[in-house]
C-alpha cells in the first residue's frame, strides 16, 4: 500500500463544491481544512505509486475549483 498527503489550493468562491467532489474521490481517506498557503490536506491510499498518481492527476486535479496540488508520498517508519 502507498499513502500520500496531498496539499490542495482551492479557487475562492468554489470551496464548497470542490470539497464535496474531493470527499467523493476514490482513494481519498481523510480531508482536513487548513489555513495558510494551502486550503486542504488530503490523506490518500492506493495499491501502488502509479495508482496514487492517477488519483491525483485524473481525480483531484480534474475537479473544478482545484487550483494546485502538491503530493508528499509517505512511508511508515
Amino acid at each position: 500500500m502507498v499513502t500520500g498527503l496531498v496539499l490542495v489550493r482551492l479557487m475562492a468562491g468554489q470551496e464548497k463544491q470542490s470539497l464535496t467532489q474531493i470527499q467523493k474521490t476514490e482513494g481519498v481517506s481523510h480531508v482536513t481544512a487548513v489555513f495558510g498557503r494551502w486550503d486542504l490536506v488530503l490523506d490518500i491510499e492506493s495499491s501502488d505509486l502509479a495508482t496514487l498518481s492517477n488519483v491525483i492527476v485524473r481525480g483531484i486535479r480534474a475537479i473544478p475549483g482545484v487550483m494546485s496540488t502538491e503530493c508528499l508520498v509517505t512511508t511508515a517508519i
